[in-house]
């Protein structure tokens, strides 16, 4: 598939140096335990790449992006039942994994960092 398009009404902004991808996937050491993770705008996986190995957490990835989600599901299919197509700021999340906590990472857009951090 070819490679997904930022769209600027989207704040979509990629990441694409390898070496930082690898670097904040290997800082997450301090995870208190929760048992799942989930990806705020994957894009093209750049992080879910190194995510999807991390042991004892189950990795979610959540994009309103129909293109990256698209392309998520092609090169990722085995993450393919825990892909959501959707706002993150319109979900109920202590619904969705059960009442269990879980961590958020992502590259997020800057127009709702704040957001995200509040919810």
């Amino acid at each position: 598939m070819a490679k997904v398009k930022p769209k600027k009404h989207l704040g979509q902004h990629f990441l694409k140096e390898e070496q930082i991808a690898r670097e904040i996937v290997n800082s997450l050491t301090l995870h208190d335990g929760y048992p799942f993770l989930l990806e705020i705008g994957p894009g093209m996986g750049v992080l879910t790449k190194y995510l999807i190995n991390q042991v004892n957490l189950e990795l979610h990835v959540i994009d309103l992006d129909k293109e990256s989600i698209g392309y998520l599901k092609e090169e990722y299919p085995d993450l393919t039942p825990h892909i959501i197509e959707g706002d993150f700021l319109q979900k109920h999340w202590l619904q969705y994994f059960n009442g269990q906590p879980f961590g958020i990472i992502g590259n997020f857009p800057y127009k709702i960092s704040s957001q995200i951090f509040f919810k």
